[in-house]
C-alpha cells in the first residue's frame, strides 16, 4: 500500500512577510493521517485552523490567500503547498503568528529544506490521488489552463511576457514531475517584479517585504540581481512552481497532464475549482504497490533521514 506522508518531527523557521514586511515565526508540525494540510494563526485568540481547500481560496492578486469560515485568513500559501506537492506530503499543521507565511528567498527550496529537515514519515494510511478521467478548461480573457488524463503528472506549460530578458529564456516547458525533478528542475525558481511595479505596490503599502533577497528583480532592461539567474528559464520554472502550489490546495497529488498558458494563482484555482465540482472529470485512485504508482516520491527514510 502506497501510505500517507507527514513529517517526523516539528520545525521552526523564522523570516519576512512579503506584504507586510514584518517578522513571521513559521512552525511546521506532524499530523495524523488524513489531517491534510492545515494553517492554524496562532497570532489569534483562540487559535484560528485554516485547512486547505480548493473553495477556501480569495484574494489571488499577489499570492494566494485562503480563508476559514469564521474569516481568519492566511497569504502566501503556494510556495510551501508547492514543496509539500513535491515531496508529497498530505497531513501537516504549519503554525505562523501572522495572516502571511514567510517569503523565505522566494521559491520553495528552503521549505524543501524544512521538510527534509523534519524527516518524513509514512502513515498506516492508504494515500489518495486524484485521477483525471476526462479533459478539463477554463479561460479567463486569453489565458487558459487545462487538466487532462495522463499516467503521472506532466505540465505543458507556456508563459509570455513582453520583457527583453524574459523573451530570451525559454517560455515553454513540457515536464514530467515526480520528486526528483521537482527538487532539481522547479524547487528553486524565485518569485520575480518589475521594479516599476514594486514602487508603485510600496507606494500602496503592499509587498513592503519584497527585495532581491526574495526575488528577481527587472527594471525595464535587465536583472538587478548581482548573482543573476538560478535557471536560464528561472520565470517559467517559477510559474509552474506556483501553479503546482495552486493545484496541491485540492489536497491530493493529482494524476495528470497540466496544460497551461499565461495562468496565474487566479486561473489556476478556478481550473482546480472546476475539476472537484465536476465529478465526471476525475476519481480518487490508491495504489497497492510502488510499481502501479504513476509518479514516484524519494524514499522517505533514505532520502531525507
Amino acid at each position: 500500500m502506497i501510505k500517507q506522508r507527514t513529517i517526523k518531527q516539528s520545525v521552526q523557521e523564522v523570516g519576512i512577510g512579503l506584504h507586510k514586511g514584518d517578522k513571521v515565526t513559521m512552525t511546521l508540525r506532524p499530523a495524523p493521517a488524513n489531517t491534510g494540510i492545515v494553517f492554524r494563526r496562532v497570532d489569534l485568540e483562540p487559535y484560528a485552523d485554516i485547512p486547505a481547500r480548493a473553495n477556501a481560496v480569495g484574494d489571488t492578486m499577489l499570492c494566494t490567500c485562503i480563508s476559514n469560515q469564521d474569516g481568519a485568513t492566511i497569504s502566501t500559501v503556494e510556495h510551501l503547498a508547492s514543496a509539500l506537492a513535491g515531496l508529497g506530503i498530505d497531513n501537516i499543521i504549519v503554525e505562523v503568528d501572522s495572516d502571511e507565511l514567510p517569503i523565505m528567498d522566494g521559491s520553495a527550496s528552503p521549505f524543501i529544506f524544512l521538510l527534509q529537515s523534519a524527516g518524513i514519515e509514512e502513515l498506516n494510511a492508504p494515500k489518495k490521488f486524484i485521477k483525471v478521467i476526462k479533459p478539463i478548461r477554463v479561460e479567463q480573457e486569453d489565458k487558459w489552463a487545462e487538466l487532462r488524463p495522463y499516467d503521472g503528472f506532466r505540465v505543458d506549460f507556456r508563459i509570455d511576457f513582453d520583457h527583453p530578458v524574459i523573451s530570451q529564456t525559454r517560455q515553454h516547458m513540457v515536464l514530467d514531475l515526480d520528486s526528483s525533478s521537482y527538487v532539481d528542475e522547479v524547487s528553486r525558481a524565485r518569485t520575480f517584479g518589475f521594479m516599476k511595479d514594486l514602487e508603485y505596490m510600496n507606494s500602496k503599502n503592499l509587498a513592503l517585504g519584497g527585495s532581491m533577497e526574495n526575488a528577481v528583480a527587472l527594471d525595464e532592461y535587465r536583472v538587478l540581481n548581482p548573482e543573476g539567474l538560478r535557471y536560464s528559464d528561472e520565470f517559467l520554472k517559477h510559474k509552474i512552481l506556483d501553479a503546482i502550489g495552486d493545484l496541491y490546495l485540492g489536497g491530493h497529488s493529482i494524476i495528470g497532464e497540466l496544460v497551461a498558458y499565461k495562468t496565474g494563482h487566479g486561473v489556476n484555482n478556478k481550473l482546480l475549482n472546476a475539476l472537484l465540482d465536476n465529478q465526471e472529470c476525475w476519481e480518487f485512485v490508491s495504489y497497492e504497490n510502488q510499481d502501479q504508482l504513476p509518479i514516484s516520491y524519494a524514499n522517505p527514510v533514505a532520502a531525507y533521514s
